[in-house]
């Protein structure tokens, strides 16, 4: 007979239509007649109410899912209390993220990944797409240019796949998984191998099985900054997991897509697209910050985030544009002396784009002829995230009393040039949004800063103007070491090279190093 079962909050309340039988023994064990039992009506069983919370804010669901053992390690204790003491940090950080959480976070259940991951670009950029680091590592994923290739993200002149972050999310996914079957199936193993290499990882647990050590990721002996990198992330999860315990407040993001990549099939100036979508071109280029230019790459990915509720309407109007339409162009007579690599420089664009458009498939032009040649629909400076405009507000930023732009010329490299000018290669690089290993180009500018601050941290720094009213008692060795400057700048920046003394009420104007450390 088959027997019904009820699933009641957890329980199982077994149900039978039969009327049992106590079959007893006598104390020979001789079975006696069996004596029926009286048949009990089972009491009804109420039912358990379970509350279905419907779950509104993505880092509930974040939170919900967590599952990795957070250790008490003095490192992950470090960090957690840094969180803790700056709850501005991870609030700026919430407000980046609102655009893309939803799409990492949902990635990442799809592919059954830790959802602890969907924390790692905190970590990496602090959710700012256009970060680019020391080590020449960009985008909210910090994808080196050999790591992105490898895992299928484009880098042209157009566009920066490590910046696109749908692209750069699948491409740092991958990668993980990847890395998880490497190292052995070791979350924290991998998670460490993303920031130094499988290789250290897994010879550095070899190191220690064969010393007969313990090989957890705490007791290998790893880079400085890959012992400090994991901790930091299991500390993130720790806070963002208990954020109330913590007096942490993160702005809610809506669990729900806020974005919707759009196929576009051909290129198309950032500035139409943007008024196309009743967007202003700033707000278009963040969610496409992989695009380095003012328009989409000629030869894609033909591309584009748009919020949600901006894709339907948007998708109706492009329709209507044929693929012409999508941009300025200009009719360009060939002059005697031309090439196209003159040509492409002059119109900031590129030759394999102008051969495409023009139906060119060597590199002869012909004088007198024309060419159709794309051009932006706004004037440059008005495309704010575009890579020169970046640029140029990172060098024209104050780092100090006095600025020079120096023009690279055969055989220079960061190294000498910041050797000649009595600077720190990490500083030079950084002015000029580069790294202290990127290659220079021949007629490349630079701009070099005097009269900065010694950053002897090695962090990132931030110069700010500060005017200074001499009080008594204050001498100029005084008011340096108050301010972490040197006599000889506070001489020269105000102009005391005649008479060192000061009185008080005096105005001295200093440039004071505000740094800020990076997480």
């Amino acid at each position: 007979m088959r027997v019904p079962f009820l699933f009641v909050a957890g329980g199982i309340a077994l149900l039978t239509g039969c009327q049992t039988l106590d079959n007893q023994q006598t104390s020979e064990g001789i079975p006696a007649k069996p004596v029926a039992v009286e048949k009990v009506a089972p009491k009804p069983i109420e039912p358990e109410i379970v509350e279905v919370v419907e779950v509104t804010d993505i880092w509930q669901r974040i939170r919900l899912n967590m599952q990795m053992e957070v250790p008490d390690e003095k490192l992950v204790r470090q960090y957690r209390d840094w969180y803790i003491k700056h709850p501005q940090h991870l609030e700026r950080v919430s407000e980046r993220a609102t655009p893309f959480m939803y799409l990492i976070v949902d990635e990442i259940e799809k592919r059954n990944l830790p959802i602890e991951l969907a924390l790692l670009p905190i970590v990496e950029s602090a959710f700012d797409p256009f970060a680019y680091s020391h080590g020449a590592a960009s985008g909210l994923w910090q994808f080196t240019s050999p790591m992105a290739r490898h895992f299928g993200l484009q880098m042209n002149w157009w566009y920066d796949g490590r910046r696109d972050v749908p692209a750069a999310t699948i491409a740092a996914l991958d990668m993980l998984e990847y890395l998880h079957g490497k190292t052995g199936q070791n979350w924290l193993y991998a998670i460490a191998a993303y920031n130094t290499g499988e290789g250290r990882v897994i010879n550095a647990a070899k190191r220690n099985k064969k010393k007969g050590l313990s090989t957890d990721f705490f007791s290998l002996n790893l880079p400085r900054e890959t012992e400090r990198y994991v901790p930091q992330l299991l500390a993130l999860a720790d806070v963002i997991k208990n954020a109330d315990k913590y007096g942490i407040k993160l702005t809610p993001i809506s669990n729900e897509p806020q974005i919707e990549v759009i196929n576009i099939g051909s290129q198309i100036d950032l500035a139409l697209a943007a008024d196309i979508a009743n967007m202003t071109t700033s707000e278009l280029h963040k969610l496409n910050p992989g695009f380095n230019r003012w328009a989409t790459a000629p030869d894609g990915p033909h591309k584009l985030v748009l919020p949600v509720d901006k894709a339907d309407a948007f998708k109706l109007a492009l329709n209507d544009t044929s693929t012409t339409d999508r941009l300025n162009w200009e009719r360009y007579k060939i002059e005697s002396g031309d090439s196209l690599g003159l040509i492409a420089k002059r119109y900031r664009t590129t030759i394999s784009a102008l051969k495409a458009v023009n139906d060119i498939n060597g590199n002869t032009i012909v004088a007198g002829k024309y060419l159709l040649i794309p051009v932006a629909a706004k004037n440059l400076d008005e495309y704010l995230l575009s890579a020169d405009q970046r640029l140029a507000r990172q060098q024209n930023k104050a780092r100090g009393a006095s600025k020079i732009t120096y023009k690279v010329r055969s055989g220079d490299s960061l190294w000498k040039i910041a050797k000649q000018h009595k600077v720190k290669t990490a500083q030079l690089a950084s002015w000029n949004s580069m790294a202290p290993k990127d290659p220079l180009q021949i007629g490349q500018k630079l701009v070099i800063w005097s009269g900065t601050v010694s950053n002897k941290s090695g962090l990132s720094e931030v110069m700010r103007t500060v005017n200074y009213k001499v009080r008594n008692g204050d001498s100029l060795a005084r008011i340096a070491n108050k301010f972490n400057v040197s006599v000889s700048d506070l001489v020269r920046w105000n102009s005391l090279e005649k008479s060192k003394y000061i009185q008080p009420g005096q105005m001295l104007k200093l440039y004071v190093d505000m740094t800020k450390v990076r997480t």
